[in-house]
């Protein structure tokens, strides 16, 4: 093979493994921004085509979200996530719902070690070569999983941080003669935008309590796919009072009290991080800007000294 052919795949495969790349990170992209906007066009709507409509559109999501040529793709490979189960449930805790995101997280664990393998193993010579080829496998493998983990934590986050805004809410609708289901509903459609994860687990508990789903049943799911600690305890509050009888705004109010001192906790404990993670950008980059300007001068004059004596 001549060496202009070689040069010619080389760029060629260069050119796809760039392409693969900037494909994910748009598709992350795109897919906040797209969800941004339709939470927007919901709140343009009028209350009876957001009361109508999104909860449709809701339950068409449930009812189509595994169909039978996705499942059986996603069946067939392989993934990070160790099941197929367990990645399905990551996978709606991140905001994808529909089967089809199964499959394309699949696909790039597959696809993405091999366009990122290729260029290292023509460029590269020796045992640089299997390393980078090593290297390449492991990060194409793991990093679809690794984004997809940082926008579980970054979801997680947020339920945390507005569940007790949300309990308020429920306590002023509850006061106000609302029944807790409406409630959940006028939280869900409020808390959309400033929330959008907790917004889309309240329409989703909706959705379900409308099915016919019982409560207990419906406030378990909804534990289940936050996989938050503090929605437990909620959840678990909850079904207390909807078996004992006793007053839920009270309950709320309580609960929305601690929800509020652990918000302040996690505040200030990132807080107190910030000194220990500001040392590895101080050392690395500020340092030796700092010695630089401040020791040059005196080392160019150390050197005159002795160049001269």
């Amino acid at each position: 093979m001549s060496t202009q052919m070689q040069l010619l795949i080389t760029l060629g495969v260069v050119f796809l493994a760039v392409a693969g790349l900037v494909g994910v990170v748009a598709w992350f992209v795109l897919s906040r921004s797209l969800h941004g906007r339709r939470r927007l066009s919901e709140l343009q709507q009028t209350k009876a085509v957001v009361k109508t409509g999104v909860v449709a559109e809701q339950d068409a999501a449930l009812t189509d979200e595994a169909t039978a040529g996705w499942d059986s793709l996603i069946n067939a490979l392989p993934t990070s996530r160790g099941s197929v189960k367990r990645l399905r449930r990551d996978l709606e805790m991140a905001g994808f719902e529909s089967a089809k995101a199964g499959a394309i997280m699949s696909m790039a664990e597959l696809i993405l070690p091999v366009l990122l393998a290729v260029p290292m193993f023509i460029l590269l010579t020796g045992m640089n070569r299997w390393a980078g080829v090593g290297l390449g496998v492991t990060i194409g493998y793991l990093g679809p999983g690794l984004l997809l983990s940082l926008r579980l934590k970054r979801r997680q986050r947020q339920i945390e941080d507005g569940l007790a805004d949300t309990l308020d809410l429920l306590v002023l609708c509850l006061e106000a003669g609302s029944s807790l289901d409406q409630a959940i509903v006028k939280a869900g459609d409020e808390l959309g935008v400033a929330y959008p994860a907790l917004g889309d687990q309240l329409r989703i508990l909706i959705s379900e309590l409308r099915a016919g789903v019982p409560r207990i049943e419906a406030f378990r799911r909804f534990a289940s796919r936050t996989q938050v600690q503090d929605v437990r305890g909620l959840v678990a509050m909850l079904i207390q009072t909807d078996k004992f009888g006793t007053s839920v705004a009270q309950a709320l109010r309580t609960h929305a009290v601690e929800s509020r001192t652990k918000r302040r906790q996690r505040a200030e404990e990132r807080a107190q991080k910030v000194g220990v993670k500001l040392v590895f950008p101080l050392v690395f980059c500020l340092f030796p800007a700092l010695y630089v300007v401040l020791l040059g001068p005196a080392y160019l004059q150390f050197v005159r000294v002795f160049l001269g004596a």
